[in-house]
Parts: C-alpha cells; sequence; structure tokens
C-alpha cells in the first residue's frame, strides 16, 4: 500500500504518517503529528503537533485536529467538525499550557458540523449526529443528538440504531454482523 500526499499538502519534517495513508489537497501537518495506517485526510484538513490519529481513520474535508485530541482506530469525523483544546480561549491571554486532552474512542463517528468541546471523551462506537455539541464524556455506542448534545439511544459497531431503551434491560442481535448486544445498568456491551 503506498502512501499519497497530494503535492499542495505540507506535511512538516518529523511528522508521521503511516503506510497506505492518503493526504489530499492543501492539507498541513505538523511536525510532531502521529498518523497511523490507512488514514484519509480530506481537502483542507489541519493536524497539529501533539496530535495521534489510529489506522483506518476517515478526517473529511475542513476538519482541523487540534493539540491534545487523540482519535483511536477506525474513528470518522464527518465534513467540518469542530475540536477545540482550550475551554475558555481569549486571544489577549495565553492558554497553552492549559489545554485539555480528547479522546475519541474506536470507531466513533462525529458527524457533519458537530463541536467536540475539549476534555471529553467519546466512547467506542459512539456515533454523534450532525451538528451536535459535545461536551461532556459520551457512553461507548451511544447516539447523541442536539446542542448541548443528549443521548437519544444506542448504535451498533455497523452503524445502525439498536431497538432498545436508553435505560433498563435487553439484549439485541445485529442483523448484520450477528454481534449480540446486552444493556444493562445505563451500559451497552457486545
Amino acid at each position: 500500500m503506498t502512501t499519497i500526499i497530494h503535492p499542495s499538502a505540507i506535511v512538516d519534517e518529523g511528522a508521521q504518517i503511516g503506510e497506505g495513508s492518503r493526504v489530499w489537497h492543501f492539507v498541513h501537518v505538523c511536525s510532531g503529528a502521529k498518523i497511523g495506517k490507512g488514514v484519509s485526510l480530506g481537502q483542507n484538513v489541519f493536524v497539529g503537533n501533539q496530535v495521534t490519529i489510529g489506522d483506518r481513520c476517515k478526517v473529511q474535508n475542513n476538519v482541523s485536529v487540534y493539540d491534545n485530541v487523540t482519535l483511536e482506530e477506525g474513528v470518522f469525523c464527518g465534513p467540518s467538525m469542530v475540536f477545540t483544546n482550550v475551554y475558555n480561549p481569549r486571544s489577549l491571554i495565553e492558554r497553552k499550557d492549559e489545554y485539555r486532552n480528547t479522546f475519541v474512542k474506536k470507531g466513533a463517528t462525529l458527524g457533519a458540523n458537530c463541536t467536540v468541546v475539549c476534555g471529553v471523551t467519546v466512547g467506542e462506537f459512539a456515533f454523534v449526529g450532525a451538528g451536535a455539541v459535545v461536551n461532556k464524556d459520551v457512553k461507548p455506542y451511544a447516539l447523541m443528538v442536539g446542542v448541548p448534545a443528549r443521548q437519544i439511544g444506542w448504535m451498533s459497531e455497523f452503524g445502525e440504531q439498536i431497538p432498545l431503551p436508553l435505560h433498563g434491560e435487553g439484549t439485541y442481535t445485529c442483523p448484520h454482523s450477528g454481534l449480540t448486544y446486552a444493556l444493562s445498568q445505563g451500559f451497552l456491551t457486545k
């Protein structure tokens, strides 16, 4: 697998980009960035110095992945979604020593134009709907929508809504993957 870097992209010396990754038009990858294998960085993406992007992530057009953001394997970042790294920014106050860590766990989807406020963890295979604003931790497999984001359901690893209530007990077997999910005490597990 060949790594493809478009001639208009800027990849600073020292940046690590894994085999088979694709870096498209007008991307800027800073020198300290660590990008895994098979990653796609769409047009006009920015990747900061203190950023880790896991294998097989897809970062769509116009996304800036700022310092202190970690994306685990298989994360999808929809077009123009937003990460922050300072909770209370001011142009006249230097706050680079106050960056908050943001973690997006394996397989999560961050929909187009959503915002992830710094300092949160988005759980494995969670699904954040387009335009939502995430300002607190998201459970694994949770389906989140709105401003601020609230949980309205559960999502399978296949990416379809699971017909289980938010609370209570129950099981569901995905017809596409055969995986069985169990809901207990407000958490969904595989």
